[in-house]
């Protein structure tokens, strides 16, 4: 069916981000619409729109992810709240500020006629004068989250690149050309009790929610793919050094920072390999998630290209409680079907489609 009945989906906010869950989010929506649920935890929150639109429902909503920038998105559009004029005068401030040369500039700035930079130097330029400039004023972590998260979508906007940073456009895009300019995030009035964590998602799936949406980060399921092309720590990396302002050691052509490399930094459900008993290890992480979720509701989101097959995740959900949908989306064609398990678990082999699973524990 199409999205006759898929309740009306807030407006939300966020970076270029591999597996965003923009254009999923009625499904998401009208999946759980109607269900007695008042307390809903995104426990893979990225960008957080899935949160954004949950506490903009009316939900006490708890976002959590493992990482910074994350964080800076709760925290902005979850928990600030002082006028908004209060956040345009600082912003305005920092749009005057002239640009300066620094570290940012010296790793990541270009010119010329060659890219292999993710930003123009006139831009980068601006970032430094304006990171260091938000560290002198005396904010609350939520207010100062606001600017940081002003700041990276302003560079969002002027980067050079396919959307992540592990490699650089060779030629300047035509947005790299523009100046950076910081803008109010399209926040909205917070009216329920909403929380923001970074850590673990098995802690954070301990306290009870009515709903748990789950998103893992499942990665790819090409075998040839090393798995630094597939942890997010490596993708965004930039934008962790840009909240944290921190000026970290980096190495390899894209200067990623030391603690991105894939002996420091990865996530049990990006592991693209087998255990002994030839089990993928991801999917094991997701079977133990989906069990000791501390939920009445469980939606879970997933992608054809993942590791999953239809049999195991037919054992996980089955197991852990009542499957109450199964939903076939296809973005193409802006169509959604109700997939019972007799159905091919990829219709067309080639073709991406995702799925979303919603169960009674």
């Amino acid at each position: 069916m199409k999205e006759e009945g898929i309740p009306k989906t807030p407006e939300t906010e966020g970076i270029k981000y591999t597996g965003s869950k923009k254009k999923l989010l009625p499904y998401i929506l009208g999946a759980v619409d109607g269900l007695p649920v008042r307390s809903v935890l995104d426990a893979f929150s990225g960008t957080t729109r899935v949160a954004q639109a949950f506490a903009q429902l009316g939900f006490d909503t708890t976002a959590n992810d493992l990482s910074v920038w994350s964080e800076v998105f709760g925290n902005c559009f979850l928990l600030a709240n002082r006028p908004l004029n209060f956040y345009q005068e600082l912003l305005d401030e920092l749009n005057a500020l002239p640009g300066q040369k620094g570290w940012f500039s010296e790793n990541y700035g270009g010119e010329g006629e060659n890219g292999k930079r993710p930003f123009q130097l006139h831009n980068t330029m601006k970032l430094d004068a304006i990171r260091d400039k938000i560290d002198t004023y005396a904010l609350d972590w939520p207010d100062k989250c606001v600017l940081l998260t002003s700041l990276i979508y302003a560079l969002d906007s002027v980067d050079n690149t396919l959307g992540h940073y592990c490699a650089y456009l060779k030629g300047w895009s035509p947005r790299s050309y523009a100046t950076m300019k910081l803008e109010l995030p399209q926040k909205f009035p917070i009216t329920t009790q909403n929380r923001v964590l970074r850590g673990d998602v098995f802690d954070a799936v301990k306290d009870y929610h009515d709903l748990v949406y789950l998103d893992p980060p499942y990665g790819s399921n090409n075998e040839k793919m090393p798995p630094s092309r597939v942890r997010y720590a490596s993708y965004y990396h930039i934008w962790k050094t840009v909240i944290l302002n921190d000026r970290p050691n980096l190495f390899g052509k894209a200067n990623r920072r030391e603690d991105s490399r894939d002996t420091v930094s990865s996530s049990v459900f990006e592991e693209f390999r087998r255990n002994e008993e030839g089990r993928f290890i991801a999917m094991e992480a997701i079977e133990r998630l989906v069990k000791e979720a501390n939920a009445h509701y469980l939606l879970l989101s997933y992608g054809s290209g993942g590791r999953a097959t239809k049999s195991d995740l037919n054992d996980i959900l089955n197991s852990n409680g009542k499957l109450l949908k199964a939903i076939e989306i296809d973005y193409k064609k802006n169509v959604m079907a109700n997939m019972s398990w007799t159905n091919a678990w990829v219709t067309n082999p080639g073709k991406y489609k995702e799925y979303l699973f919603l169960i009674e524990k």
